[in-house]
């Protein structure tokens, strides 16, 4: 495993980059409401991405090996969705979740970061989910420091969302980002503490735990892209890219509309 090590221009570039991504976030968020279609959502991302920023949407025509190109430059993930949902004339229905997953290329560097989000009014189960996905996500977060390991990530993500009743997605990680979208080392969202590759300063990697209301199980939908939860349960995700300091870490998407850091963090 060739886990780079970024430099003072690489944290630099990435820091921009990763600000972009979430502003991406905080630009769409009005239009997340009922009657919306993920194609305008992402027709709106892409508009924003490619017109305001001059930033270049990553997932368009992304196709990593064994994979047709993808066909847009967003994710969207609804309900029992877990990850790469495609953007269709789907309308976004009341009580509807959906992960919004915005990836964005800034002078050769990759921003990565996704939200969840609530249409109109959801179940008490499924704002449930989302929020546990969200501490979940923060308490990988905090465990990121030279000397830890990414096995300490994991499991306090896994531990945690057993507790609450659900199960983490075992096929699909976090994962090393710069100038290549997606780069060594992987990042399990389970694990046991003290295993697996011992943090250094200036790694950079997603932390993006995929949790599902009922069984970890998956399936592939025929696009060849979307992944669902195989008992049709919910799904939830977050995402924020980080960056392992001298001293523990550094968050590199987040922006002035970000949701608010748990107060256990």
């Amino acid at each position: 495993m060739a886990v780079s090590i970024k430099n003072q221009q690489d944290i630099e570039k990435m820091r921009i980059a990763g600000k972009l991504a979430s502003e991406v976030l905080d630009f769409i968020t009005p239009y997340v409401v009922h009657g919306v279609t993920t194609d305008q959502l992402d027709k709106l991302c892409h508009d924003y991405m490619v017109d305001v920023q001059k930033t270049i949407p990553a997932p368009l025509n992304y196709a990593p090996g064994g994979h047709k190109p993808y066909p847009k430059s967003i994710c969207t993930s609804i309900n029992q969705q877990i990850c790469h949902g495609v953007p269709s004339d789907k309308a976004l229905k009341n009580g509807d979740i959906v992960n919004l997953d915005i990836t964005v290329i800034k002078d050769g560097y990759h921003g990565d970061t996704s939200r969840m989000f609530c249409v109109g009014d959801p179940s008490i189960q499924a704002k449930r989910l989302c929020e546990i996905t969200y501490q979940a996500m923060w308490l990988g977060i905090s465990k990121v420091k030279p000397g830890a390991t990414l096995g300490d990530i994991g499991h306090i993500i896994q531990t945690f969302a057993e507790k609450n009743g659900y199960s983490v997605v075992r096929e699909f990680c976090g994962h090393g980002i710069g100038k290549a979208f997606h780069e060594d080392p992987q990042v399990l969202h389970y694990g046991k503490p003290g295993t697996g590759l011992k943090l250094q300063a200036g790694m950079m990697f997603t932390i993006e735990p995929m949790i599902n209301a009922g069984k970890r199980d998956i399936k592939q939908m025929p696009d060849g892209w979307t992944i669902v939860t195989k008992d049709r349960s919910l799904s939830a995700q977050w995402e924020h890219t980080i960056l392992v300091t001298d001293t523990g870490y550094e968050v590199m998407t987040l922006s002035d509309g970000s949701p608010a850091i748990p107060d256990f963090i």
